[in-house]
């Protein structure tokens, strides 16, 4: 029996988008991008994508808590306060998702590279 890949779930994000077609809220257009995560419903999750899947997780948390206090002064010294926080935060949590991504692409590049060899 194949098991699931609960990564391809995050495609699900992508529906969000729709309510901004709905709305007429642009900056939900963003969730669109989650749309790459339905490849990962066709992917076996075998002991080294669960790896490629946690070192790449890591780096995302990392790369968030270490770009968020220089996004709080950035965006301090851009807006007031009352926005500049939910504003850095949310930059903040855009980053580890695009270092989850392309971390986890340069993981699976480097597999299908030494499968080739």
């Amino acid at each position: 029996m194949k098991k699931m890949n609960y990564l391809g779930l995050l495609s699900l994000l992508s529906l969000i988008a729709i309510l901004g077609w709905q709305t007429g809220n642009t900056g939900l257009y963003g969730f669109f991008g989650f749309a790459y995560y339905i490849r990962y419903f066709w992917v076996i999750p075998d002991e080294l994508f669960q790896e490629n899947v946690r070192k790449s997780a890591t780096f995302a948390f990392f790369a968030e808590m270490i770009s968020l206090v220089p996004l709080m002064f950035i965006c301090a010294t851009l807006y007031d306060i009352s926005s500049a926080i939910p504003m850095a935060f949310g930059l903040s949590f855009a980053i580890a998702i695009l270092m989850f991504t392309v971390v986890l692409m340069i993981q699976e590049w480097k597999e299908r590279k030494g499968a080739q060899e």
